[in-house]
């Protein structure tokens, strides 16, 4: 069970972390730097937005719940 919830654990940090970068910049900080400042129409809508956030908040709640699950096994197992 402990090595389901490591690769579990690794498995949603890295999707976390595609997902984060995957979000339009909201201000002008490191987005920019790679044109995500710019606005085009070809962006993408809002539907897409809305969507990326909900699979965004899935991934984060998988995230913490790995690391609650390995934290309650190493706290009872040893």
């Amino acid at each position: 069970m402990n090595l389901f919830l490591q690769i579990l654990l690794i498995v949603a940090s890295l999707l976390l972390i595609l997902l984060v970068l995957l979000h339009r910049g909201r201000g002008g900080g490191l987005s920019s730097l790679f044109g995500g400042g710019m606005q085009s129409s070809l962006s993408g809508s809002s539907v897409v937005e809305k969507n990326l956030d909900r699979i965004t908040l899935f991934v984060a709640a998988i995230w913490i719940i790995s690391i609650v699950g390995i934290g309650l096994l190493a706290k009872l197992g040893g």
